[in-house]
């Protein structure tokens, strides 16, 4: 087998057998094939597509090209779950305590944020002490003994998958949906997962902008589970605007806290409930969703989730004063409220305006190896559909210095689209 004829009859609309497919993974892995032949294999997939039975060979290949995780040993249903990334996105904050809380062992490897998508990683460690790189065995441990992990991806987790996307990045071929969802799937594989719900998000601050990229993508990672045998559930949730109120770093850990205490802004509540009735379904710990969310509702109502939350942030080194008392987390230096300039309608507030403004304060990175702000960002206090009157309060920045504070009111205030006529509100789920 060569390269070149597996680059050539992608390029021709072929489908690749499993042999192809594994051989090419292998050789990239080891060094033996060559970034430009690999980045022209991923644009003739980004072109031509790829079918369900091919980016099920594609995740496994990506999954085996590292360690794979059993966690059989550690608990009887392995349950994950993926955000596809957006803006205001803390639900595994506060999903992962809930459900944990309620009897279902749960361990999940996350990320960093990346362009104007916040990081799982990045808002933990707001948290003086919090630890990311924990091992595999640590993992296990924490699992067994606390029932509770967040941490960062090993090297030797996929790490094929982590190549790939080094150059999907700088080669235009990030957007295509076999790459992706082999791209997720076989992270989740690879870490032990025997159940996952996917939060697929839609909307202009979302990698899927539309309703029918968003449900390709959804139906395709679903159809790798069932091929690879594992049960997938995916939700399409909405990413027209931030979810809940905070973005940015620490700013999010608050919200989060303040939703394990019961507070908490009113979507993101929902959102997180859903996703985690959905796991407790996928975990057989509840019968349908009802039963589901009855659990999760629960767990926030007698303080079981953010009792667990004190938990993993102090198995994982972090510093439970600042879960108690939230003020201690890193705040900025200049806090803005900016007011709304007319009365009317709520139409908008274009998330990825948001997010990319976010980024600019300080509170995500341009490159890789950007240093973050934790106590940069904003809080957004209206939704759309909401009516605000003139000089009430729209949103405010927190900010390290006047430049930046300057340019994110610009940046945001434009986000925001005031209307004269009634909007009816966003959905927070379509399907």
């Amino acid at each position: 087998m060569r390269a070149v004829d597996i680059i050539i009859k992608k390029r021709d609309k072929g489908e690749l057998t499993r042999e192809e497919i594994e051989f090419f993974v292998q050789g990239f892995t080891r060094g033996e094939i060559a970034d430009y032949q690999v980045s022209a294999w991923a644009m003739a997939v980004l072109l031509n597509g790829m079918t369900a039975r091919e980016t099920a060979d594609l995740t496994l290949a990506l999954a085996h090209s590292g360690e794979m995780v059993d966690l059989s040993d550690v608990v009887e249903i392995a349950v994950d779950k993926h955000s596809t990334g957006g803006v205001g996105d803390k639900t595994s904050l506060v999903v992962l305590p809930v459900v944990a809380a309620c009897g279902l062992p749960i361990g999940k490897v996350s990320g960093r944020g990346l362009g104007f998508s916040g990081g799982t990683l990045d808002k933990m460690e707001s948290i003086p002490g919090y630890r990311c790189d924990l091992t595999t065995d640590e993992f296990k441990r924490q699992l067994r003994e606390v029932g509770i992990v967040l941490t960062g991806q090993t090297p030797d987790l996929a790490p094929a998958d982590g190549k790939l996307y080094a150059l999907r990045d700088v080669t235009g071929t990030v957007q295509s949906i076999p790459l992706i969802a082999s791209s997720v799937m076989s992270k989740k594989i690879a870490g032990g997962a025997h159940a996952v719900v996917l939060d697929v998000k839609v909307g202009n601050g979302a990698f899927m902008e539309n309703l029918k990229d968003a449900r390709e993508l959804a139906g395709l990672m679903v159809k790798i589970g069932e091929l690879a045998g594992r049960k997938v559930t995916a939700l399409l949730s909405d990413m027209n605007q931030p979810l809940g109120c905070a973005v940015g770093n620490a700013l999010e850990v608050c919200e989060a806290i303040e939703t394990l205490r019961g507070g908490g802004p009113a979507d993101f509540r929902e959102h997180s409930l859903r996703v985690a009735a959905h796991m407790l379904i996928l975990g057989e710990v509840a019968a349908d969703e009802q039963a589901g969310r009855a659990l999760a509702e629960q767990s926030l109502a007698d303080g079981s989730a953010l009792a667990k939350f004190r938990q993993l942030v102090g198995a994982q080194g972090g510093d439970v004063s600042y879960v108690d008392d939230p003020a201690k987390l890193p705040r900025a230096a200049l806090v803005r409220a900016v007011d709304a300039p007319r009365s009317g309608s709520l139409s908008q507030v274009q998330a990825r305006s948001v997010g990319e403004a976010s980024v600019a304060l300080g509170a995500g990175r341009a490159q890789k190896d950007d240093p973050i702000d934790h106590a940069v960002g904003f809080v957004i206090h209206h939704k759309v559909g909401d009516r605000v009157e003139k000089g009430e309060p729209l949103f405010t920045v927190h900010a390290s210095d006047q430049k930046r504070l300057d340019a994110a009111i610009a940046s945001v205030l434009a986000a925001h689209v005031i209307v004269d006529h009634p909007v009816p509100p966003l959905p927070l789920f379509y399907e």
